[in-house]
């Protein structure tokens, strides 16, 4: 997060270790005084034939908020949503 001029550039670090890969992301999100966003982002992972040879599967949700809220801020419709949710096998 970088905060400059009044705003707030938000970017979620996606982990390398899950799938499917993600070669392209979506760009950094701004954020005014005020403003919040939800940013989320799904994975499968698969555990070695020792371990059963599973798979699990995780999502992730940020919601952050920039600035003073209120305590049920994150119930509503964020001002950003990023959806990078993905279709897992």
């Amino acid at each position: 997060m970088t905060e400059t001029e009044g705003r707030l550039r938000v970017e979620l670090e996606a982990t390398p270790w899950g799938a499917p890969r993600r070669w392209r992301r979506p760009p950094a999100v701004w954020l005014r005084y005020g403003e919040w966003v939800r940013w989320q982002v799904n994975y499968r992972f698969s555990w070695p034939a020792a371990r059963g040879g599973a798979w699990s599967y995780r999502l992730d949700t940020l919601n952050l908020a920039y600035g003073p809220t209120t305590v049920d801020v994150f119930t509503g419709s964020p001002t950003r949503h990023v959806d990078e949710r993905a279709l897992l096998r």
